[in-house]
């Protein structure tokens, strides 16, 4: 009885043996396929390390480009805009936008170039002025200083008269004195008839005469002395004239001064001219760049005013991406590295190359840039906003446009 239970139990006892170690079996395949697990996550891990670390990539960047917002300078009324220049559509560099009523500016264009002429003939008439005025001034001078010195000579000439005639007088009235006393003498001897009367009567007739002469003499006195009094009146007279010729250098100067007054006035309606021929050309509004319109606010009537804004150009063929990359990421980051730049509207990817790095973060180029020393300060990871220039041929047609997201990876080894 025990032999055959012992006989029936020994297939139980190995059948045990054998479910035993089963789940040892399958714990141990399970513990290697963990371990290879974590073996490949790190193998992966590793070579994600590999890869990454020569890579800094950043998903806030955006396609930037340049604004070419249109306003006017002058007043005035639209009168004409192109068909073309609609939201969205695309004009080329030079086209002819819109124009204002130009007949304002035309007129005061006339006026100052009226103006422009009335001044060059001032100019001309002043400029001439100059050697007129020199040579009569100076001319002048001449004669006044020639007239005194004939005055003056005749003052000369007036006192050697005076002179002369004064000898002729002291003589004459010498000979009168003798011719006198000898017809008084005379007279006697004829009472007592001693002489004749014939002798005495040639006696008298001589001092009658010698008189008269010594009279005539003393009245060529007076008139030389007249003369004289007359010349040197003359000499006052030139003098005064040589006076008021000396002037002559001031009337030169003040033509100069009239002939550069007359210039400046010249230059002055040339400016106007040249204003009044801009604010007429500014009634023509031309595309400074080829790119397509956007936010038009001008219609055919308008009224503008200095400084409006009309529409704006956005040049799709100047465009850039800029990438703000943490302040941590710039270590190794430097101009010429290569970028690739992954297009969300399009789903695909556009080479690059970083050009330009920050001059400073972006919160300092804000409105209210952060004050640190409020003693509030808080450590923030800033950012930098990196310029980066899309590589020539990655966008022939034109497809991207300022404000697109974009991812930009940037090869810093």
């Amino acid at each position: 009885m025990s032999a055959a239970t012992s006989v029936v139990e020994a297939p139980d006892t190995a059948s045990f043996k054998d479910k035993s170690e089963m789940p040892a079996k399958a714990k141990l395949s399970r513990k290697h396929l963990l371990y290879g697990a974590l073996a490949v996550l790190i193998i992966a891990g590793f070579c994600y390390w590999l890869y990454a670390r020569h890579y800094e990539s950043t998903d806030d960047a955006q396609v930037d480009g340049h604004f070419a917002q249109l306003s006017t300078r002058i007043t005035g009324t639209v009168t004409y805009v192109n068909p073309l220049v609609e939201n969205d559509r695309y004009v080329t560099a030079g086209m002819l936008l819109l124009e204002l009523d130009p007949r304002d500016y035309e007129a005061v264009l006339e006026h100052a170039r009226a103006t422009l002429e009335t001044k060059e003939a001032a100019t001309s008439a002043a400029k001439l002025q100059v050697p007129i005025t020199q040579a009569a001034a100076f001319s002048q001078l001449h004669l006044a200083e020639a007239a005194r010195e004939q005055a003056v000579e005749s003052v000369a000439a007036s006192e050697a008269g005076l002179t002369a005639a004064q000898a002729r007088v002291q003589q004459d009235e010498a000979v009168a004195g003798r011719a006198e006393r000898d017809r008084v003498r005379y007279a006697a001897l004829v009472d007592k008839r001693e002489i004749s009367r014939s002798f005495y009567d040639a006696r008298a007739t001589e001092a009658t005469a010698t008189a008269q002469t010594l009279a005539s003499d003393r009245a060529a006195v007076a008139a030389a002395e007249q003369q004289i009094a007359e010349a040197k009146s003359l000499v006052v007279e030139r003098e005064a004239q040589i006076a008021g010729a000396r002037t002559a250098p001031q009337q030169y100067s003040g033509a100069v001064a009239q002939e550069s007054s007359a210039r400046g006035e010249l230059d002055q309606a040339r400016a106007d001219v040249h204003t009044a021929e801009l604010n007429l050309s500014y009634t023509k509004i031309y595309a400074p760049v080829s790119g397509v319109v956007g936010h038009k606010t001008v219609e055919l009537g308008h009224r503008i005013q200095p400084g409006q804004s009309l529409l704006t150009v956005v040049p799709i063929d100047d465009i850039w991406v800029t990438a703000n990359f943490k302040e941590t990421q710039l270590r190794h980051m430097h101009p010429g590295q290569p970028v690739t730049v992954h297009v969300d509207t399009y789903g695909r990817n556009y080479k690059g190359t970083v050009e330009d790095m920050a001059g400073a973060s972006g919160p300092l180029f804000s409105l209210f840039p952060p004050e640190n020393a409020s003693g509030n300060y808080v450590k923030i990871v800033q950012r930098f906003p990196i310029r980066i220039r899309i590589d020539k041929g990655e966008d022939p047609n034109h497809d991207l446009r300022p404000g697109m997201s974009v991812e930009a990876k940037v090869r810093i080894r």
